[in-house]
Formats: C-alpha cells, structure tokens, sequence
C-alpha cells in the first residue's frame, strides 16, 4: 500500500467490487472512449465482482497489475490504475489509469504514476515504462510530462474507439535510472 496525502493506493482486492462498479458507473461518460473493455465488464455489481476476480488472479500471476487509488476515510475509490502490457523480456510495461471526475486536475493521479513507477522499477524490475495517450487528452499528456516521461512518437492507428475510426496515439516513456 502507497500513501498520499488524502488517498491510499493499493492492489485490487476481492472486496472491491462495488468499489469499482460505482467508480465505473460514475464515470462512464469518461471511459468509454478509451476504456470500453474495462467499462462493459462493470455495468452491473456481479459483472464487477467477476472482473475484480480476475484482475486480482493476474496480479497474483504478474501478467497485469491493476490498484485502485481509494480516500483514506471512507475507502471510496476514485481512480484506477494499471501496470499492463507486461513483456518481461524487454523488462516493459505500460500504464493506463482513469481519475474520477470529481478528482481530476488535483495532481493525485500524478502522484499515484510516480509512485506506482518506484514500484514498477524496485519490485517488479522494469526498465521501460510507458503511457499511450491521445492528444486531446490534455490531463493524461501533463500527467506523463509531470511524471518525468518523454514523447517517443506518434502511434498510428493504435486504438479503435467503440464506433469510431482508428485514432492515432502517443507515446512516452520513462526509463529506469541506470546507476
């Protein structure tokens, strides 16, 4: 578990399922652009009660890390991240995170990335991690540039949003500190 100043990161666990249907459902205008998959299995408690299962089976199987980023006061959550994309041969992951809405522009999800990198690096010995984002996603862009990743290029058509054309993506990166 990581702590700031009012919120506490940790794994998903078993018990956060309502957690994340209400997270899902309260911000489902802001996910379903760029988190469609994530959205459709929580719509419903028992769907989310399913994901959060299986989620927590692959963090145990370290094929993707997802931490939910809840208040310390009342364990609401109100952001979602995660280590995912994993190639343990190239020592890479990539970061995708969502921020409720209510939360957003307060430099929590900043300060969940830095973090959450310390931990990629240290503990789960990645290199390279990345953040694919679109440019109109201005919070997403200065959360990367605040976290100390740089822009590597553009992605072409690297994702489909439900109904929409192939939108092309950016990359950043972060590399570990080679001492």
């Amino acid at each position: 578990m990581l702590n700031l100043d009012n919120y506490i990161i940790s794994p998903i666990t078993a018990t956060d399922g309502w957690r994340v249907c209400n997270f899902i459902v309260a911000n489902e205008d802001r996910l379903k652009r760029y988190f469609p998959k994530t959205l459709e299995q929580n719509l419903t408690p028992n769907l989310s009660n399913i994901f959060v299962e299986k989620k927590e089976k692959q963090f145990q199987a370290k094929e993707e890390f997802l931490f939910t980023i809840k208040t310390k006061e009342f364990h609401k959550l109100m952001g979602l991240v995660y280590i995912k994309a994993i190639d343990w041969t190239k020592k890479q992951g990539e970061f995708a995170y969502a921020i409720d809405y209510n939360i957003e522009s307060k430099g929590v999800m900043t300060e969940a990335v830095k973090q959450l990198s310390d931990y990629a690096f240290d503990h789960l010995n990645l290199e390279t991690l990345q953040i694919i984002v679109h440019k109109s996603n201005i919070g997403s862009i200065k959360v990367a540039e605040n976290c100390n990743f740089t822009h590597i290029k553009t992605l072409k058509n690297e994702h489909t949003p439900p109904g929409e054309n192939p939108l092309d993506m950016e990359l950043y990166e972060l590399y570990k500190a080679i001492e």
